[in-house]
Order: structure tokens, then C-alpha cells, then sequence
């Protein structure tokens, strides 16, 4: 069952476009990752898919619905983000005991046990925690709430980083018993690979991959050694990306696309060409994949200091 629909979908504010024509499908019961950059559109498309706004231009399903001020989309989800809002009055204690009603699949056991673990002051308003705390408690709202389809947007701001993998941990265990559809959006992606099944990786609004981790993991391959030798081994290819690590030494990311000669060349068990010229072949790591695939330039900041 497809949960989340989205196709050419754009959203504007003014002349600047969040989202400009993108297109996925996600699955359920699938925990994805919505990973990109400051700015890159992720806080805009959550808020879109919860229903907070409208798109300008294209076509987003939630539960097969537009989801725009739709109620039953709205009772089959929870978005948590540093805005959840509470009763001004209500105490951490008090909103504990009252929200229960709100969410069907409410597992007040696992709540009272995550509270109590957080070693948060029962008797202090949500309005006057620390930023640390208050994701604190928002995630603990969103796990316990055991929603079909549950967004996370950047969960863990302001937390310190056992605090951090704690919340990790509790979302994957939780998932793994009461498995939904799970969207969380971050800009650390070393943070949350390893429980991730899918990756959504948007740049300036457009997607930029949508794939499984394991795939994501496979996707590039990297080469360092000398600068001339590297160009002409890769003739015909697309760099991903390029920087200088020593005088006449290049590092070069590509993507390992078996089905060109190339690259199928250089991976195979002893690879004359790559051996012989010297070229040492790397793995690339997911999160530096990630940098490489989201910057302006396949330089990176070295372009700044190129002088012409």
C-alpha cells in the first residue's frame, strides 16, 4: 500500500520555489529517511503531506486523500517538530494524562516508561523547557502515539548525543514491534543510517535520489592517486565530485554504475588499469555522499581558493 503520493509537486512561496516538481511514493510500514540541507524543502514537503499547507501546483496523496485540512488524514498521523503546541496551563504530568484520547493506538505504558527514563520534571510546562528537553518529550509523544504514519521533523534538535542515540534506539525497538510508516527528516545522515530502510534526498527542492540504504551504501565509488591518470581513466564519466589532496594527487567520486565498461573495469577482482597506473579505489561513505551530492560545485569549499 502506497501511503505517501506525490507527483510534479510544487510549492511556492512568492517567486522562490520550496519544492519544485518532485515525485516519490512511499510505501508503508517503512521506516525513510528525508535527508538534505538547511533549505533544501524537507520541513515544507512534512508540512505538506500533514496537511498545514497546500500545494501550489501538483498532485500529494496521504491514505489515497489530499491531506490539505483533511480530518481523516490528520487522525491517522502525527507530526512532530520543535512547534508541537500544548495546552499554555498544562504541565508535562498533565499532557501525559490527557492525550491519550487523541491518538487511538496510545501506548500509555510505553510513554509513562520513556518519561520516566528521560528523568524530565513532571510538574514543569512544555513552554518553559529547554529546547533539548522539549524534542525530548515531542519524541516521546511520537513514538508512544503508535500512528500509521508518523513525521519527524529534524527530532533531535538541541538534544545532547546519548540523548540522541537513546531516541534512536527507542524509535527502532518500537518500530520493530509496532511497525508504520515513518518519515524523519535530518541533515545528519551518519546519525540516523542505521535505521533507515529507505533514503529520500532532496537538493533545493527537487529529489535528488530515492532509494534503499543498502543501495545508497553501494551507489558511489571513489579513486585517489594521480590527477592526470585519474582524468583519463574517467574519460566519459560523470565526477560526482573532485579535490586535491597532495601535488598533482586527486580524489574522485564516481557513481558505480556497473553497466559502464569503465567502471565495471575498475571494480573487477584485480583491475589491470586501476593497479598498474596506481589508483587506490575507496569506498564512499554514505554521509560524505551525501556532502558530494548537495554541494554547488564538485569541488566543494576548495573552489573558493582556486586561483585562476
Amino acid at each position: 500500500m502506497k501511503v505517501i503520493e506525490c507527483e510534479n509537486l510544487t510549492k511556492s512561496f512568492g517567486s522562490f520555489k520550496a519544492l519544485d516538481g518532485l515525485s516519490f511514493e512511499i510505501e508503508e510500514n517503512k521506516i525513510t529517511g528525508l535527508i538534505g540541507r538547511n533549505g533544501a524543502g524537507k520541513t515544507t514537503l512534512l508540512k505538506l503531506i500533514a496537511g498545514y499547507l497546500r500545494p501550489t501546483d501538483g498532485e500529494l496523496k496521504v491514505f489515497s486523500q489530499h491531506p490539505f485540512n483533511n480530518l481523516s488524514v490528520a487522525g491517522n498521523m502525527i507530526f512532530v517538530d520543535e512547534n508541537m503546541a500544548f495546552p499554555e496551563s498544562f504541565t508535562l504530568e498533565d499532557i501525559m494524562a490527557e492525550v491519550a484520547p487523541f491518538y487511538p493506538n496510545w501506548d500509555s505504558r510505553l510513554a509513562e516508561g520513556l518519561f520516566d527514563y528521560s528523568n524530565l520534571n513532571p510538574q514543569i510546562r512544555h513552554s518553559r523547557l529547554s529546547k533539548g528537553s522539549k524534542s525530548l518529550f515531542n519524541c516521546i509523544i511520537g513514538i508512544a502515539s503508535h500512528c500509521p504514519l508518523t513525521l519527524f521533523d529534524e527530532p533531535t534538535t538541541g538534544m545532547d548525543s546519548a540523548v540522541r542515540k537513546d531516541f534512536y534506539r527507542a524509535l527502532l525497538k518500537d518500530y520493530l514491534e509496532y511497525p508504520r510508516t515513518v518519515l524523519l527528516s535530518s541533515h545528519l545522515l551518519n546519525e540516523v543510517e542505521d535505521i533507515l530502510e529507505d533514503v529520500l534526498l532532496l537538493k533545493q527542492g527537487r529529489k535528488c535520489l530515492h532509494l534503499p540504504i543498502d543501495e545508497l551504501k553501494e551507489w558511489a565509488m571513489g579513486l585517489r592517486g594521480n590527477a592526470q591518470v585519474i582524468r583519463e581513466l574517467l574519460k566519459g564519466e560523470e565526477i560526482i565530485h573532485q579535490e586535491e589532496f597532495a601535488k598533482d594527487n586527486v580524489y574522485a567520486v564516481i557513481k558505480r554504475n556497473i553497466n559502464s565498461p569503465i567502471v565495471r573495469d575498475l571494480i573487477q577482482e584485480g583491475s589491470g588499469k586501476a593497479k598498474q597506473s596506481g589508483v587506490e579505489l575507496m569506498p564512499v561513505s554514505i554521509d560524505n555522499l551525501f556532502i558530494y551530492l548537495t554541494e554547488k560545485s564538485k569541488g566543494g569549499i576548495d573552489d573558493v581558493f582556486k586561483r585562476s
